[in-house]
């Protein structure tokens, strides 16, 4: 579709991420328990609002560097899937340290604005996200693709669609137990490390597909 395979493997590969507490979640989390059910909305569609400038930036970047060589493509693809073995190496080795939603709470009180654009910033500065999308994206588009900015926007849609509606229903959820959000250190641990079984499996997956 659009120049894209394996969609159903991308869309639960992004759910999974999705899933995973991060910088953005927590920040979620703190708008929601500490100013309530609208901040933690706006929050949300801050971040999704960053992960449009890593889609774009995946989109238009890696398809200009791209489209003059073949090989350069299928390079690109085999070190991504090397980082999203890495990726799943980290989670693997995870400690069992707990999410500090505690922390979280005490984020000062700030206007609807500020708590869009400080959302929207948690995401856009982040490393991890423009290094995962530079790994994760290429290995879901077709090396022939008529129009791999197409492809790239496509996929970029799909999972930041996908993030936002998981993060309304973090918000949505944390604005419910305001001051009784904890993580258990153990359930924290054993779900990191399934998800990084899956990304290390997954990232084999690909390079051994590429190679073929």
């Amino acid at each position: 579709m659009l120049g894209t395979h394996d969609l159903l493997l991308f869309i639960v590969a992004g759910w999974l991420l999705n899933v995973t507490p991060g910088p953005d979640m927590l920040y979620i989390i703190g708008r929601s328990t500490a100013q309530g059910l609208r901040a933690g909305i706006v929050a949300a569609l801050g971040v999704s609002a960053g992960i449009f400038v890593h889609i774009a930036a995946t989109a238009l970047g890696l398809s200009a560097i791209l489209a003059a060589s073949a090989e350069a493509f299928t390079l690109i693809k085999l070190i991504g899937a090397a980082y999203l073995v890495y990726v799943g190496i980290s989670l693997l080795r995870t400690s069992s340290t707990p999410v500090d939603t505690a922390a979280a709470t005490r984020l000062a009180p700030a206007s609807l604005r500020s708590v869009f654009t400080q959302g929207f910033l948690t995401n856009v500065l982040n490393p991890k996200v423009a290094l995962f999308f530079l790994a994760f994206l290429p290995q879901f588009v077709e090396s022939d693709a008529a129009s791999k900015p197409l492809a790239f926007l496509f996929l970029g849609l799909v999972f930041n669609v996908n993030g936002t509606l998981w993060n309304l229903f973090v918000a949505w959820s944390a604005a419910r137990v305001t001051g009784g959000l904890r993580r258990s250190a153990t359930a924290l641990k054993w779900f990191n490390r399934c998800v990084g079984g899956i990304f290390v499996t997954l990232g084999v997956r690909l390079a051994l597909l590429h190679e073929d």
